[in-house]
């Protein structure tokens, strides 16, 4: 008889997604993780946390689960869940995705649903409404993401893997900015040729990072359809972008939709960037956490907890 699983922890890369005008579409797993233990509790009737839980982490478990026993179309079974780890929530780091992949991938794993990678990326972007984040967190490396143009639904993932050799400084301003809240401020309609320079941008950056010729990165983002109604929203963030750009990193990005911003460099740069930017938002008069992180290329992962037949 195939033993059935008691309990699994998935861990999952934290990400960053957009990388400047790629919206909704690029994303990039990065070093810093979130772990989601599912036990079984057959006697539950819904989700419970095993310690005190705040209700927004809730409410996504609860979506969650709801949403992989809609789509395998199997009957509910409680659950019993623990969510640790160093993925600052509402800082543009896919916090959220790191919740929805790390239940959606332990009930795939409990039940025995056998869900592909892909499949995983589909009903997450479901859930969050864009692939960048899902496809980032859950096959790791960077992610080129479609979706299909009329009815917005998930399509595919084009993903590479990065070198140990660029390192991602990520600096976070203690200052929570809900993604809904941050697609709040956005325009409802873009000038013309905003839209056209993004698209150059973004498909430049694109090809540098897939042909690995990573030196054409410098000064290669530019974002017209997010970043100039965003970043305004941030003390700080402007300035510590341009402040990493002119340490020695090879360009930068608002990290999602905030409050954190990214600068990408060479690995031996990585301090001195890390420090100018934080500097910034310190003149800004903003607190603010430096990581330098690296690139997770393989995305989330399984270990498997004790079993009964």
């Amino acid at each position: 008889m195939k033993p059935i699983l008691n309990e699994v922890t998935v861990t999952v890369p934290g990400s960053t997604s957009n990388c400047g005008a790629g919206f909704d579409t690029l994303g990039l797993a990065l070093s810093v993780y979130n772990r989601v233990t599912l036990t079984r509790a057959a006697t539950e009737a819904s989700p419970r946390p095993q310690t005190e839980s705040d209700a927004r982490a809730a409410r996504m478990v609860a979506d969650t689960a709801a949403s992989f026993f809609r789509t395998t179309g199997r009957n509910f079974e409680g659950f019993v869940y623990a969510i640790s780890g160093d993925v600052p929530p509402a800082r543009g780091l896919g916090s959220s995705v790191t919740v929805i992949a790390g239940i959606l991938a332990g009930l795939d794993a409990l039940h025995g649903t056998n869900l592909s990678k892909h499949e995983l990326v589909r009903i997450a972007t479901e859930l969050e409404g864009h692939p960048d984040n899902a496809s980032a967190g859950i096959l790791g490396g960077f992610c080129v993401s479609r979706c299909d143009p009329t009815s917005g639904a998930y399509r595919d993932t084009l993903r590479f893997a990065l070198p140990a050799t660029l390192a991602f400084v990520v600096v976070s301003p203690r200052l929570e900015l809900l993604t809904k809240e941050s697609r709040g401020v956005l325009p409802s309609t873009l000038p013309y040729f905003d839209a056209v320079k993004s698209i150059n941008s973004a498909t430049y950056f694109v090809a540098a990072m897939v042909s690995g010729d990573y030196a054409r990165l410098r000064d290669a983002g530019g974002d017209f359809m997010h970043e100039p109604y965003r970043l305004p929203k941030i003390p700080g963030a402007t300035a510590a972008i341009a402040a990493g750009v002119a340490s020695g990193a090879l360009t930068g990005w608002l990290s999602g939709s905030g409050s954190s911003v990214l600068c990408l460099a060479e690995r031996g740069a990585a301090l001195v960037v890390a420090s100018a930017m934080t500097a910034a938002f310190t003149a800004a008069g903003i607190q603010s956490d430096a990581r330098i992180l690296s690139a997770d290329n393989e995305g989330l992962r399984l270990s498997v907890g004790p079993n009964k037949r």
